[in-house]
């Protein structure tokens, strides 16, 4: 077997195996390699200039933590006493209906096992992409993931690899795609030991989580191409259908060619290689359409990115909240806005920044825009963690449900979203360091200082704070969440049903199909021949329709399906035809 490492200012490189130190030779490029006899299960790790052993930067598996030994893993894991392919490939993102996953909280027993066994379910629901949290290795046994160290090993307390390689392989066999979200913004602090090996990052930038990697500086390539080459292990080895890029406006690469480009050309080439369609998603908070325009239009290339301003249009309407990044937002035109183009701060000033933000999103498709009511984040960094669901009731909790599925944009739910869940989802970390689980938690309490939220903020290194983030499956019986859930899974089959045709596949042919009366607080909008209609004033009203027949399926406050002169208050009403 070869060991292969990059450690280009090292003088000597020993593998430590079974209570041996073996001398690594020099290679290309700062590379040490050795080919040496060894098995599966096999516990290693490198020492650098005579100095303790440190785990391998590569590291297919940590069973024993990011401060433990390597471990030897099958050449490749998606082979290892697994099923063969089923030949499944994803949809287009534009019929995709996304669900965001965490996996240490969706079940009481939070694995890939656990999991599995709640398929059913969401084929029930009628979802048909999953997006699971970061599970590249990080600290301790709980954690959101986006402080991961060992980016090629699955994290260990959700299961092993063959066990996640199992769980992608049975999403694949209910016709489900699978999307992770992967970390190439910064590295977690607690077990990262990158930068003994090399110069992977650079102090002429900084995020907001510690030292930036350094993507183009001196050596740079080999950082690249470490990061570039995780990616490709995540669709390859492990049949991902796609990868969710955080926070890409947190990486700095001013090289001709962009690491995202870059990155974009390698993954489009491994899909054809492989025969199957892989998706690049960024999370960004520009407003930046350049990150799907193709390559030719000075673009990344990449293919479709999250729009929180849809997010925090909806968000202030109905909550009411001013607070922090809300102060940006103001009323049902912004809404509107959303509805129409995805983003609602096009250049404008925000009084939130201070500045500018944003670009009009010309040339950007409905499919390439991912929106959500609700995702970990918008819940997450709250100081209480409380879901929508704790903060409305359920007409206006079925309001925003149509708006964000109905949308001519692809949809993402947060787990639990469907059903209303009650439970919060919290900021946790389980930092074996004691002073950074302390600064942590400070931290914390100082994030919020732009929100006015009350109660103290619960203590993230908290068994607890994790243990009250799990769902509450039994809720579903309950005819509260029961009836939310129904409201979601009609939708999501209103959506599946009508796909979408050429005449809608650009932003502005959406632009003229939404209107609204501010101070009547109605709004309606068509796309793709269903209409969504809204009264959300405080008494009943009649709200003008769009020209066409237009035949009422669903209404907020009824399940019966029943033609009305006017509105009721807070209601929606969905209709088909045109």
């Amino acid at each position: 077997m070869i060991f292969s490492v990059w450690a280009p200012h090292a003088k000597s490189v020993e593998l430590l195996l079974d209570e041996r130190r073996i001398p690594l030779t020099p290679a290309a490029r700062g590379y040490w390699q050795v080919d040496v006899p060894a098995h599966v299960g096999q516990d290693y790790k490198y020492s650098l200039d005579g100095a303790p052993g440190l785990p391998d930067p590569r590291s297919r598996w940590q069973p024993a933590g990011v401060h433990g030994a390597s471990q030897v893993l099958e050449a490749r894991v998606a082979d290892a006493q697994l099923p063969m392919r089923s030949g499944f490939r994803a949809g287009p993102l534009d019929q995709a209906i996304i669900y965001e996953l965490h996996v240490g909280t969706f079940t009481p027993e939070g694995t890939y096992a656990a999991a599995q066994m709640k398929l059913p379910y969401l084929c029930e629901l009628g979802v048909t992409h999953l997006e699971l949290m970061p599970l590249a290795t990080f600290p301790g046994q709980r954690g959101w993931g986006y402080d991961g160290v060992d980016l090629f090993a699955p994290f260990p307390a959700y299961g092993t690899p063959a066990e996640l390689a199992a769980f992608v392989r049975a999403c694949h066999a209910c016709r489900l795609a699978v999307l992770l979200d992967v970390v190439y913004n910064h590295f977690g602090p607690d077990g990262n030991y990158l930068a003994s090996y090399g110069p992977y990052f650079t102090d002429r930038y900084r995020t907001g989580w510690g030292a930036a990697i350094n993507y183009d500086g001196p050596q740079s390539d080999e950082v690249r191409r470490f990061v570039i080459d995780n990616a490709l292990m995540w669709l390859k080895e492990y049949e991902m259908d796609g990868l969710r890029l955080d926070a890409v406006h947190a990486i700095f690469s001013f090289e001709a060619v962009h690491l995202l480009e870059d990155l974009s050309h390698a993954v489009r080439t491994l899909g054809q290689e492989l025969g199957r369609p892989l998706a690049l998603i960024a999370e960004s908070d520009l407003n930046d359409p350049r990150l799907v325009h193709p390559v030719a239009r000075g673009g990344y290339g990449l293919d479709a990115q999250w729009t929180d301003d849809f997010h925090h249009a909806l968000h202030r309407y109905f909550t009411g909240e001013t607070e922090g990044y809300y102060a940006d937002f103001h009323g049902l035109r912004d809404v509107a806005t959303a509805l129409r183009d995805g983003y609602v701060y096009q250049g404008q000033y925000s009084v939130h920044r201070g500045r500018r933000h944003g670009r009009a999103p010309a040339g950007v498709e409905p499919r390439q825009l991912i929106v959500s009511a609700q995702n970990h984040d918008q819940i997450g960094n709250r100081a209480q963690g409380e879901r929508t669901s704790r903060l409305l009731e359920t007409g206006a909790l079925k309001a925003v449900a149509a708006l964000t599925l109905l949308s001519p944009f692809v949809p993402l739910l947060f787990q639990g979203e469907e059903w209303g869940a009650s439970t919060p989802f919290l900021y946790f970390t389980d930092h074996q360091d004691a002073e950074l689980g302390r600064l942590v938690a400070e931290g914390r309490s100082k994030e919020f200082s732009a929100f006015r939220w009350r109660g103290a903020v619960p203590n993230p290194q908290d068994l607890s704070t994790f243990e009250r983030s799990k769902l509450d499956w039994s809720e579903l019986a309950m005819p509260r969440h029961a009836e939310l859930f129904e409201w979601y899974r009609l939708l999501i089959r209103l959506k599946k049903d009508r796909p979408e045709t050429p005449r809608e596949s650009k932003v502005d042919a959406a632009r003229s199909q939404v209107n609204f009366d501010e101070a009547a607080e109605w709004l309606t909008f068509v796309h793709n021949g269903v209409l969504v209609a809204l009264n959300w004033r405080d008494r009943a009203q009649a709200v003008p329709m769009p020209r066409g027949e237009w035949k009422l399926l669903m209404r907020s406050d009824s399940r019966e399906a029943l033609q009305v002169a006017a509105m009721p208050p807070r209601a929606t009403f969905i209709y088909i035809g045109g």
